[in-house]
C-alpha cells in the first residue's frame, strides 16, 4: 500500500480519470483537488465544503455535490439540482450510462449526535429536473451501480447498511432490500464496484476496504492504517488501482488524512460521465 499524499480534514468522493489523475474533496477545510499521476496537487474549486461526491463530465469540468449538485468548468458553475426545503446538503453522487446523477440526500447534520432526519435518494433528468427515486435513508453516504446498469447499490451508515435496489433503463427502481450489514462497530462509508459485480466499501472503525460478492457475502478485506476510511475508487489506466481515503492516519497520526493506493487483483466496473 502506498501513501500518496495527505495533510487533510476529511477526505471524500475520489474519482480516477484513466490517466490515473485523482480528484478528492476535503470536506471541513474546503476544496476539490487533483493529484496528478506524477504526484503534483492542484486545486480544481477552491474553498467549497461539504463535497462528498465527484464526478466527470462528458463536456468537460466535474460535477460534484455539496450544498447543491452542479457543473464546474473553467472555474464556471452551472447549478443541476437545487436542494429542496429541508435537505442540507447532497452526499455521494454516481451516473449512469445515460449520464443522469444518482445522489443522496442530508437532512441532519451527518457529524450531529442524536436523532437522525432520513434523507432520500434522487436521480437528475436534466438540469433543474430531478426525481426522488426513494426515501428513508438514516445516512446517505456510498452510491454506485452494477456492471450491468440494473443495480443501484446505497450505503445508510446510520444503520450500517448497504441498500440495493432493482433498477431500469428509465432510471427507476423496485426490490428495495439489504444487500449487506456490517456489525456494531463498523460503520460503511464509501462505495466503488468492479468489473464482476463485486461490491467495495469502505469501512470506519477497523480502518479498512471490504468486499462483498454480487449475492452480498464478504469475501476479501484490505487493511488500512486509518481507523476513519471514508471512500474508495477504482482508477488508472487498466481501472486496477483503488484509490482510498481517509480523515486520520494511525501509522502518523500528523499526517491526518490521507489518500492510499492498493492494487488487489481486479479491475473496477466501467465509471461513467455525466451527460446532463
Amino acid at each position: 500500500m502506498e501513501t500518496l499524499t495527505y495533510g487533510y480534514g476529511l477526505i471524500e468522493g475520489p474519482r480516477a480519470d484513466p490517466e490515473g489523475n485523482l480528484y478528492f474533496s476535503d470536506v471541513p477545510n474546503g476544496g476539490v483537488f487533483c493529484r496528478s499521476v506524477e504526484g503534483e496537487i492542484t486545486t480544481v474549486v477552491p474553498r467549497r465544503k461539504t463535497v462528498g461526491g465527484i464526478a466527470f463530465h462528458a463536456d468537460g469540468g466535474i460535477v460534484i455535490s455539496g450544498r447543491d449538485i452542479c457543473h464546474v468548468k473553467d472555474g464556471e458553475s452551472r447549478i443541476l439540482l437545487v436542494r429542496p426545503e429541508g435537505v442540507g446538503g447532497f452526499n455521494d453522487l454516481f451516473a449512469d450510462a445515460v449520464g443522469r446523477v444518482y445522489t443522496g440526500s442530508l437532512r441532519t447534520d451527518p457529524f450531529a449526535s442524536g436523532e437522525r432526519v432520513p434523507g432520500e435518494a434522487y436521480v437528475v433528468d436534466s438540469p433543474g429536473d430531478a426525481r426522488v427515486l426513494y426515501d428513508d435513508v438514516g445516512l446517505s453516504n456510498g452510491i454506485g451501480l452494477s456492471p450491468a446498469g440494473d443495480r443501484l447499490y446505497h450505503v445508510d451508515s446510520a444503520r450500517r447498511q448497504i441498500l440495493v435496489h432493482d433498477l431500469d433503463h428509465d432510471g427507476a427502481v423496485t426490490e428495495r432490500r439489504v444487500f449487506a450489514e456490517l456489525p456494531r462497530g463498523e460503520t460503511p462509508d464509501g462505495l466503488a464496484v468492479d468489473e464482476e459485480g463485486g461490491v467495495w466499501v469502505a469501512v470506519v472503525g477497523p480502518g479498512r476496504a471490504q468486499r462483498f460478492t454480487p449475492d452480498g457475502r464478504s469475501d476479501t478485506a484490505i487493511d488500512v492504517p486509518a481507523s476513519f476510511v471514508t471512500s474508495l475508487c477504482f482508477g488508472g489506466p487498466d481501472r486496477a488501482d483503488v484509490f482510498i481515503v481517509s480523515a486520520d492516519n494511525t501509522d502518523d497520526p500528523a499526517r491526518l488524512g490521507t489518500v492510499f493506493r492498493v492494487r488487489p487483483g481486479i479491475r473496477g466496473t466501467v465509471v461513467h460521465p455525466v451527460r446532463i
